[in-house]
């Protein structure tokens, strides 16, 4: 029964410790949450100035075709399949609860409806999971990034869209999407994938549908010193815009979903200590109470 009560005592112990451990990073993924939800604050206006203008380039048929005059629209017209490219964002640690596998597993069913039993895809892996599980599944992972940081920076992502665009002017594919998990608040998030590339004006056709602002607005411009100059400054920020935002979302997702799964764990080891000094205080009584009994049919045993 010591040996028992030892174990248990020890088991104790040890939860304590690995509580202590979950309630601080916890409140570690917590302070990144805050940290980045501020930063996408300031962010957004931003982001939402360059997709206003951009929105109204297509409504003014400044995007009319753009893509008409490039390769990939003379070998689109070729050939019924594309060539498509999925920009998969993950984390590169563990300890975010269901966050990795989420978006792994949302991705695998767009790409499935999207390029159907095509094999002509390739993944762009933003974050160490998506690498490491695409390459173990033998998927062409033409380019990836590890490291991103906590609160990423604009310049991090300009890297990033810079290789992405390379590969697409050189013919690598012919459309490129952003597939993340958009965050909604602490316990939620929803699966997002968005046409990065090609830029033309159907991409845009039900956005500008949607959006009451620019609805409002007119979509005449007066273009100096050309349109083309115009589209050359715009759409590249439209670009890295577009994914420094997709990062930022994810990001935000992540930190959420590592605070929820550190606090879940410290609930869970807070329930697994009262059991188990509830199985400690039980099995503590049981043996005094096995002593007194020997205690006393010993002292019985001696006045007879």
């Amino acid at each position: 029964m010591g040996a028992s009560l030892n174990d248990v005592k020890h088991r104790i112990t040890s939860t304590k410790k690995t509580r202590q451990i979950t309630n601080a990073m916890e409140m570690v993924s917590q302070s990144k949450l805050n940290q980045i939800q501020k930063h996408t604050t300031s962010y957004d206006q931003y982001a939402s100035q360059v997709k206003s203008v951009v929105l109204h380039l297509a409504q003014s048929h400044f995007l009319d075709g753009l893509t008409k005059t490039s390769g990939h629209s003379a070998d689109n017209d070729q050939s019924s399949t594309k060539r498509t490219a999925y920009m998969i964002i993950t984390s590169d640690r563990g300890m975010v609860g269901s966050y990795n596998s989420n978006v792994i597993r949302e991705t695998n069913q767009f790409i499935d409806k999207h390029s159907g039993n095509s094999e002509n895809f390739q993944i762009l892996a933003v974050g160490g999971n998506g690498a490491d599980f695409y390459k173990k599944q033998g998927r062409n992972v033409s380019y990836e990034y590890r490291g991103v940081s906590d609160v990423p920076t604009f310049n991090e992502v300009r890297e990033i869209v810079k290789t992405a665009t390379k590969m697409y002017d050189d013919g690598a594919f012919d459309e490129l999407y952003v597939c993340y998990e958009h965050f909604v608040n602490r316990l939620t998030s929803k699966f997002r994938a968005e046409k990065m590339l090609p830029i033309d004006s159907e991409s845009f056709e039900s956005e500008a549908s949607q959006d009451i602002e620019t609805k409002q607005l007119s979509a005449a411009y007066d273009v100096e010193p050309s349109e083309k100059e115009v589209l050359n400054v715009v759409l590249p920020q439209y670009s890295e815009s577009l994914v420094y935002g997709a990062i930022l979302d994810a990001k935000t997702s992540e930190h959420a979903s590592s605070a929820t799964a550190m606090k879940s764990a410290s609930d869970n080891a807070d329930d697994l200590i009262s059991a188990l000094e509830l199985q400690y205080n039980r099995a503590r009584q049981a043996a005094i109470t096995t002593e007194i009994t020997e205690i006393t049919g010993g002292q019985e045993a001696l006045s007879q």
